[in-house]
């Protein structure tokens, strides 16, 4: 059963919450700029009583110690903001600071997690094990999770729960599917060199704009048939850069895209098929080609017991209606740093009320949230922690 004391405290600081939130929303920092949100969490856990430790540049782990023995259970939030300009003209806390923006929750994830922290930190004398805060920077740029990773903070962990708003899903309900949640995010970049030269002369000349266009069409055959119609793929080429002049053959040709896909086997041969892809069509025109893959994001698998033990959180803590199966998404998620060795899983808090005006796409410039619903992640947050350190046999 969940905690009806740590429920009561969720609630009682709901206002104090919203305001965090607001104060966060106002002020947004980009990716390792979070100076001044780490400040303010800093502050919030001095309040609170929590002892913590900065990490590098910015970002804060911090721990509640049970008053009994036990495992330790992490929960993240995220805290950075986009380069995205807000569009709101009547939000009373929208974004100081032209060009950037919280368009995608993480100002409500932060203040969340601190409400969570404020809770267990009231009960942590009932709490048989110890409770790992990770306040996350760089989150946007797929950066942060590896870096706090490498600073500490999963160390001694058992398990690592995370949630995250999301608009497309109707305010009230809350998703955490066993299995695939998010899909791993790699980056992509192609340089074809041919050879220029006047564009009345074509027989002199490899033309990299040739080569390149059928590449991006050929390139799509890699989903349509060399993966499984059981396996989800996705292989984009969002930008393509070739050419100088209009009467001029274009000697260079650079392409940039993402692979989008939910299982690690699938993901390196994604990866082959893309580079001998590109080699062939080169050599057909005579031209040579350069693959650039980067790794972005691990696909997030929800691991089983932890995903079931959220579901069953959710129920008890807010009704069996609450409880919602989002399909997965293709979109990345660098949480999937934190559970790569250690079980544990990812939830999706709805936020989307047309009446409210937040159901915009994430990384829009009117995105905003249903606030209301902070208060379920904050108990969430709280519950799957108490919980999960209620097993014996987990």
């Amino acid at each position: 059963m969940t905690s009806q004391s740590i429920t009561q405290a969720v609630h009682a600081w709901k206002d104090a919450m919203i305001a965090f939130r607001r104060d966060l929303h106002a002020h947004p920092e980009l990716p390792w700029e979070e100076i001044r949100t780490t400040q303010k969490v800093a502050q919030a856990l001095d309040e609170i009583g929590i002892s913590y430790r900065l990490t590098q540049p910015t970002g804060i782990i911090a721990e509640i110690k049970g008053g009994q023995p036990g495992k330790t259970v992490a929960l993240r939030a995220d805290m950075d903001a986009l380069p995205v300009q807000e569009l709101s003209t009547t939000l009373s806390y929208k974004s100081l600071t032209d060009g950037k923006m919280h368009a995608c929750g993480h100002d409500a994830h932060t203040s969340m997690l601190l409400n969570a922290a404020r809770a267990l930190q009231e009960n942590r004398a009932g709490l048989r094990g110890n409770v790992r805060l990770i306040f996350q920077p760089a989150e946007e740029i797929a950066e942060g999770a590896r870096e706090m990773v490498r600073q500490g903070a999963v160390e001694g962990v058992d398990n690592v729960f995370g949630m995250h708003i999301w608009t497309t899903t109707a305010s009230g309900k809350i998703s955490c599917n066993v299995g695939s949640s998010f899909a791993s995010a790699d980056l992509l970049k192609v340089r074809f060199k041919g050879r220029g030269g006047h564009g009345s002369m074509p027989e002199a000349c490899i033309d990299a704009a040739v080569v390149a266009s059928s590449f991006v069409m050929n390139l799509q055959a890699i989903v349509a048939r060399e993966t499984s119609p059981l396996e989800s793929a996705v292989v984009t080429i969002g930008r393509m850069e070739v050419g100088t002049r209009f009467n001029v053959i274009a000697e260079n040709a650079v392409l940039d895209g993402t692979v989008r896909c939910f299982d690690v086997a699938t993901r390196e041969r994604l990866k082959a098929a893309i580079e001998r892809y590109a080699h062939h069509t080169a050599g057909i025109y005579g031209a040579t080609a350069e693959v650039e893959y980067t790794y972005g994001t691990l696909p997030v698998i929800n691991e089983e017991r932890s995903a079931l033990l959220a579901q069953s959180v959710i129920r008890d803590a807010f009704g069996e209606e609450v409880l919602y199966a989002e399909r997965p998404t293709t979109g990345g998620e660098d949480f999937s740093y934190f559970i790569e060795n250690i079980p544990g899983c990812f939830a999706l808090l709805g936020c989307g009320n047309k009446a409210k005006g937040t159901d915009w796409a994430h990384h829009h410039g009117c995105f905003n949230i249903d606030e209301d619903v902070m208060v379920h992640g904050a108990e969430l947050y709280a519950q799957y922690a108490w919980r999960y350190l209620q097993q014996d046999d987990f």
